[in-house]
């Protein structure tokens, strides 16, 4: 419930502080005082869309604060931690929950939950577990076809909600499998086209049997072979000298001679020792040397023009995979990924075949689910039309009848009915649909009465009515006072009126208050007790606060609600 709200800088308010707490709670005031500031501001908190133009003339922004108590677990808990906020535990098993929202006038916008900033929207997500909000634009929404159903389905309960959770499953399964066969059927042919592609593509790759960087072994040995005699007269200078054939000295003998004199003279000076090391690892490198180079050019003897051409030929093949493939590496790896494609390509009329048969598998899911929705819907819709007729009849309606229709409708995410709520004001009248059959003060008690039944089967933490009672007088008012304060039984009410004789019945009576300093207009919010609430209740009644008519009226009144009559 909300604890207590805070308003600076909205509308004509400049700074307000509405004590709220639990039960019924009225909000009074003269026209144009700022009492439906009150329902903009829990609106914002609520994360509505900013009205910028709600920012008090002359201030730069407007700010909402509201505190709530919540239970210490549950969806609103989560949600709150969920974007970075924290409550404050109270004793009670429940927790104190701070929301924010200011709006400036060059149209920035902020939220915050639990002490941190978050996004507008996690507000809203909130206001669906914390607020129900009446107001006249909620009457007309009453009127859609939408609203009724959401109406019926709330007073279904548990057995509806089990349908409706049956039904969608079983609504998003087929919707799925319908549109993977119905895009494998639209998309056949050009799939066909690719299976085939990818054949041939698989068929060259592997006929080529291309390996992982062969293309660049193959540009140096073709290399190599386009300057074969190069190299050959380069190798075979080198191995001469090293050596020593036809007619130069032997270098592996020099360097070996070398090695021995100094080892002979390394018992004297240890330093010649180090260079005798020295020779015969040169010694040993050089023998290596020539023996390379021996090899070398026996490979370049064995060598022929033949397969010079052989490798051309080769790297024309390999060229053609890179142009095609844009890689060697990428039409190789065409290979595995091409063939899993393939396997699933060619599996495709068994694929339509299988989902042809899950599709109507599904159909046939979907219609038992939407048959048992339209049977829960119909069961509960006489329940809902008897408890809101026989709600009526305390609300001044004894003569009116409620019937709730189940119909055939178009198939969505929501089942396959229409549902429509149809009022008969008076005996002898033939039904008709609240949409076009009711006046507005016949449909304020309507939904009034609609929300006081599913409230016993769905409660709502807090219900805020925005003179809902508008096109109400008399008896009826009375009425709709009494059953806003039986609704304030199990959740948190708050109404704002301009009738006395639904104030009457309020545990807290809150009035906002204009005043004029000649230049500025404000308002400021207090709450109403003993002579200050009669005078109030007395303006309502005549527009006289004085009047001594009224002021005995308004005492009535307030007995009768006290009396609880």
């Amino acid at each position: 419930m909300i604890e207590e709200m805070r308003l600076r800088d909205l509308g004509v308010i400049a700074e307000a502080t509405l004590p709220i707490g639990p039960g019924f709670t009225a909000i009074t005031g003269e026209t144009g005082a700022g009492k439906t500031m009150v329902v903009t501001g829990l609106g914002l908190l609520m994360g509505q869309r900013a009205d910028f133009g709600a920012v008090r003339s002359g201030a730069a922004q407007a700010t909402v604060d509201g505190v709530w108590v919540v239970p210490d677990e549950g969806a609103v808990i989560d949600r709150v931690r969920d974007a970075g906020g924290d409550v404050e535990p109270l004793a009670d098993g429940t927790a104190e929950l701070m929301l924010g929202r200011s709006i400036s006038r060059e149209g920035r916008s902020r939220a915050s939950v639990g002490g941190r900033s978050a996004p507008a929207g996690v507000l809203a997500d909130l206001a669906d577990e914390l607020v129900v909000v009446h107001g006249q634009s909620d009457q007309l929404r009453l009127r859609s076809a939408v609203a009724q159903r959401d109406a019926l389905d709330r007073f279904g309960a548990d057995p509806l909600a089990q349908a409706l959770g049956d039904y969608r499953t079983a609504y998003e399964s087929h919707r799925v499998l319908a549109s993977e066969l119905e895009q494998l059927v639209t998309e056949h042919d050009a799939r066909a086209t690719e299976a085939q592609s990818l054949r041939a593509a698989i068929a060259e790759i592997e006929q080529i049997a291309p390996v992982a960087g062969e293309d660049a072994e193959l540009t140096q040995r073709t290399a190599r072979l386009a300057h074969v005699e190069e190299l050959r007269g380069a190798a075979a200078i080198a191995h001469d000298a090293l050596s020593g054939e036809p007619h130069l000295p032997d270098v592996t003998s020099l360097i070996a001679d070398a090695r021995r004199a100094l080892e002979r003279a390394g018992a004297t000076d240890p330093t010649l020792e180090e260079f005798a090391g020295l020779a015969a690892d040169i010694g040993y490198r050089t023998s290596d040397l020539a023996a390379g180079l021996a090899g070398y050019l026996a490979d370049l003897d064995e060598a022929g023009p033949h397969e010079l051409a052989a490798l051309e030929d080769r790297r024309a093949l390999l060229g053609g995979l890179v142009r095609e493939h844009g890689s060697l590496d990428a039409a190789i790896a065409l290979l595995d990924s091409g063939s899993a494609r393939l396997v699933e390509l060619d599996d495709d009329d068994d694929r339509i075949a299988r989902l042809t048969s899950e599709v109507a598998a599904a159909e046939a899911s979907l219609d038992a689910a939407a048959t048992a929705l339209t049977a829960a819907r119909k069961s509960a819709a006489g329940r809902l039309g008897d408890a809101v007729t026989e709600e009526l009849r305390a609300l001044a309606m004894p003569d009116a009848r409620v019937e709730v229709s189940v119909i055939p409708g178009a198939e969505s995410a929501a089942g396959r009915d229409d549902v429509a709520i149809l009022l008969a004001p008076h005996p002898g009248a033939d039904p008709r649909p609240v949409s076009r059959g009711a006046s507005g003060g016949e449909l304020s008690r309507v939904m009034l009465a609609i929300e006081v039944v599913i409230a016993g089967v769905d409660p709502v933490p807090t219900f805020v009515f925005d003179e809902v009672d508008a096109g109400i007088g008399g008896a009826a008012a009375i009425e709709v006072g009494r059953r806003l304060a039986r609704l304030a039984e199990a959740s948190q009410v708050i109404a704002v009126t301009h009738l006395a004789q639904v104030a009457a019945f309020a545990g807290n009576h809150l009035s906002v208050v204009k005043e004029s300093d000649g230049s500025v207009t404000a308002s400021s919010v207090r709450r109403l007790e003993g002579t200050e609430r009669e005078a109030e209740m007395a303006r309502l009644l005549s527009g006289l606060s004085s009047s001594d008519a009224a002021l005995e009226h308004a005492r009535e009144l307030l007995a009768l609600a006290s009396a609880g009559d």
